[in-house]
């Protein structure tokens, strides 16, 4: 069905940009659920068995999902350097973030997380060599103050080792997109995605095993559900930014934060207090600064 649809809506019709911002929108909804699981299983199982557990079950759905569109070919023409080094990242990611979780609201977990984009446009500058201005770099220091805002140091804040565990997973996320930013011009997304969640699974797996829990029965949906949502969820982000631009889907990942204030509403009946809301304010605001900056930068080039 979708590929009929693309055959009579033109790129840049506001037709297809609909359908791009729903897909968006749909997948932060159903990776915020997906992050409800995690934390679930957190209280029951290490943080490393449950990123073990994030990667194989999702594994399957996406192995079926690369097979129906590229082909399973495709998944072996990779540069496995950089592949290992996601692998790696995406464990240190999921584990610390997994961790994180076990403690904290979900909210302000993605409070603090919201600082990734910040670091992504940090690390161009060594990874990438592109420039940053001044007026990018400001921004970028003004939300890391945001971020100082939540953990607030020295105060009644979260500066915690679970807080911390948040900036670790944000700055293994923002490392991992700029190594998806160079083996995108080689690999495929299906490549990307599977042979991070294989990794993941294994070497997680692996680390985890030592400490292994037996996996209770009645844990089982909770797993069958974390596997699709994860699997959906990557679906329907790619499709988005097939569609759409960068520049206007991306402001909607903020939207999690209002996912995340529900469900801790809803299943922990926690409420994020002032000071925090206050850095998620400074946080967002400066993330939707350099999003403004990149789109008035590609538009001028």
């Amino acid at each position: 069905m979708l590929q009929a649809m693309e055959t009579v809506t033109s790129p840049g019709s506001p037709r297809r940009q609909l359908r791009a911002v729903l897909m968006m929108l749909g997948c932060v909804a159903v990776f915020s659920a997906m992050d409800v699981v995690l934390k679930l299983l957190s209280t029951h199982y290490p943080a490393m068995q449950v990123a073990s557990l994030r990667g194989a079950s999702s594994l399957p759905w996406l192995l079926a999902w690369a097979a129906a569109s590229t082909g399973l070919r495709s998944l072996l023409r990779v540069r496995w350097s950089l592949h290992l080094l996601r692998g790696a990242l995406g464990i240190l990611m999921m584990a610390a973030f997994v961790y994180a979780l076990r403690t904290l609201p979900l909210a302000t977990a993605y409070s603090i997380f919201f600082v990734a984009p910040l670091m992504i446009t940090a690390l161009s500058v060594p990874f990438l060599r592109e420039h940053v201005g001044p007026r990018r770099w400001t921004a970028i220091f003004v939300g890391f103050a945001g971020v100082l805002v939540v953990l607030r140091p020295g105060g009644e804040g979260v500066l915690t080792l679970a807080g911390f565990a948040v900036v670790a997973a944000a700055l293994g996320y923002a490392v991992s997109a700029i190594t998806v930013r160079v083996l995108a011009r080689t690999d495929t997304t299906q490549a990307m995605v599977v042979w991070l969640m294989a990794l993941m699974a294994l070497g997680a797996g692996v680390l985890a095993w030592p400490q292994w829990v037996p996996i209770r029965g009645e844990h089982a949906w909770l797993i069958l559900g974390l596997g699709i949502a994860g699997a959906l969820g990557q679906y329907l982000i790619t499709e988005a930014f097939r569609l759409g631009e960068a520049s206007l889907l991306a402001p909607l990942e903020y939207t999690a934060l209002l996912w995340g204030l529900a469900w801790d509403v809803t299943l922990w009946g926690v409420l994020p207090d002032g000071i925090t809301w206050l850095g998620a304010a400074i946080i967002i605001a400066s993330g939707l600064y350099l999003l403004r900056r990149e789109r008035l930068k590609n538009d001028s080039a």
